[in-house]
């Protein structure tokens, strides 16, 4: 659908017509369809880059492999005085070192979410706009539609649309571009690909509620201390990723049935489903809903419920802190690739927000970027916990798995451990300080504990062994082995 000549005049033939200045083409209407969710999402985080920009950075980074090929539009660039020309050759050529990079082309083959290509295009180009001294000349930027209907025969009309408007503004900003080549690509060279990649395993960042959540995974990529906890993770994940569970499907002798199912064949279809009139008939089997002899028989397992309770407190900071969060990724990973149900929970004198590991999917950024400055009440901490575990059980029916993650001067009373005793399963974690030994009087009692020392903390390889023996553990516990 080509745009009328009134489009053309307004603000969106203004915005749309920058994209002559793309350095990739042609420009494909599905690729343009996600380009205005990525314009729109950094419209909503208070930056305004140009539609090309945005284009040309987000396509290098998770646009097709074969499609990254920066060049210019002669038909039209060449019809610009000559130093306008030059300015724009420098812009693609920026471009084109940057789809060069390692970086691009790891990210590229990631197939990177549209929330986490808004991420990535906020940090590199907040610096970029930050300092370019015309970004206050900058019109009034609305949503762009997300229609492919806007966008198809676009390319046919570019020269119109960029004729159209005045573009001194666009040729400034890539002057500005050009003119700070070194500072973009070196914000791309410090993408931090492995949160990326953690991001990824977890589908963090898809389907996410808005800016909120956007800013949260910007803080990540921004925090420093994060990236010691990726690195332990993936350290560990990528060795359970074939973990899963067995399907429990039980197939009968040929001369029996297992009951009735919703598929199956023809030639066991229950034979009273063809007293359907026709039209019934195939609406009902459209939908899926005739009944079929079956002589296979899924076996329904009752899921356990995994409770992580992480200690957040100021005692757990540096190595501890990044095995303990690391350790807890690890367990929801493994856990929920078993099809297990997973929370986690932050405390130090309280307990925070409960969080919930939804299939393959969890709030990453919150785990690694959370604080809190709040001291210690243990007995206040736990006792709260033992009451919501018994409303847990009660309601759900089901015994809950409690793994306490802490420090060795963790001291829960005697009266509060029995309460939760009484309705889960416990497995304490503790780690140590730099120097000392486990002096909890109650580690006894506990349904099984680990216990991390200094030297494991600090050799990577034994910390790695450690938290997959934890991993393992949980893998027991979940079968009933344990």
């Amino acid at each position: 659908m080509a745009l009328n000549p009134e489009q053309i005049r307004s603000w969106i033939g203004r915005e749309l017509g920058s994209l002559a200045l793309s350095a990739l083409s042609p420009l494909n209407p599905e690729m343009l369809l996600r380009v205005a969710t990525w314009s729109n999402g950094l419209t909503r985080l208070g930056l305004a880059p140009f539609p090309f920009v945005v284009h040309d950075l987000g396509l290098v980074l998770a646009g097709p492999s074969g499609d990254t090929e920066p060049s210019s539009r002669p038909e039209i660039i060449q019809r610009l005085p000559a130093p306008v020309c030059s300015v724009h050759a420098a812009y693609v050529e920026v471009i084109r070192e940057i789809a060069g990079t390692e970086v691009a082309a790891k990210a590229r083959s990631w197939r990177l979410s549209d929330e986490l290509v808004i991420v990535l295009l906020a940090r590199l180009l907040a610096d970029i706009l930050g300092s370019w001294p015309d970004r206050f000349r900058r019109p009034p930027v609305e949503a762009l539609p997300l229609s492919t209907l806007v966008f198809e025969g676009l390319e046919a009309q570019l020269a119109a649309l960029f004729g159209a408007h005045d573009r001194d503004l666009e040729l400034r900003l890539c002057a500005h571009i050009g003119s700070t080549r070194l500072g973009l690509l070196t914000s791309v060279e410090q993408l931090d690909l492995d949160t990326l990649r953690l991001l990824g395993l977890f589908h963090s960042g898809q389907h996410m509620a808005g800016v909120i959540d956007i800013m949260d995974l910007l803080g990540v990529l921004r925090n420093p201390q994060a990236n010691d906890v990726v690195n332990f993770s993936l350290d560990v994940i990528p060795s359970m990723l074939e973990t899963k569970r067995s399907s429990g499907m039980q197939t009968f002798s040929v001369d029996g049935y297992s009951g009735l199912a919703r598929r199956g064949t023809l030639d066991s279809l229950l034979l009273s489903e063809l007293a359907h009139d026709d039209l019934v008939f195939e609406q009902r089997y459209v939908d899926n809903e005739l009944f079929y002899y079956a002589h296979e028989k899924q076996s329904e397992e009752l899921r356990r419920l995994h409770y992580v309770a992480l200690d957040g407190s100021a005692s757990m900071r540096g190595e501890r802190e990044v095995f303990a969060r690391g350790l807890a990724l690890a367990l929801i990973k493994k856990l929920t690739l078993r099809g297990e149900d997973v929370y986690l929970r932050f405390f130090d004198s309280l307990l925070y927000d409960l969080v919930r590991a939804k299939g393959s999917q969890f709030d990453v950024p919150y785990l690694l970027c959370f604080r809190s400055e709040r001291g210690r009440n243990y007995s206040k901490v736990f006792r709260s916990l033992a009451v919501e575990l018994q409303r847990i059980a009660l309601r759900e029916r089901r015994r809950p798995v409690l793994y306490i993650i802490t420090h060795a001067e963790c001291h829960i009373p005697d009266e509060v451990l029995t309460l939760l005793k009484r309705t889960a399963y416990v497995y304490g974690v503790f780690i140590l300080p730099s120097t000392g030994e486990l002096e909890l009087e109650y580690v006894d009692r506990l349904d099984h504990f680990q216990v991390i020392d200094r030297e494991t903390l600090l050799d990577r390889a034994a910390r790695a062994e450690k938290a997959l023996e934890i991993c393992d553990d949980a893998a027991e516990i979940s079968e009933g082995r344990r």
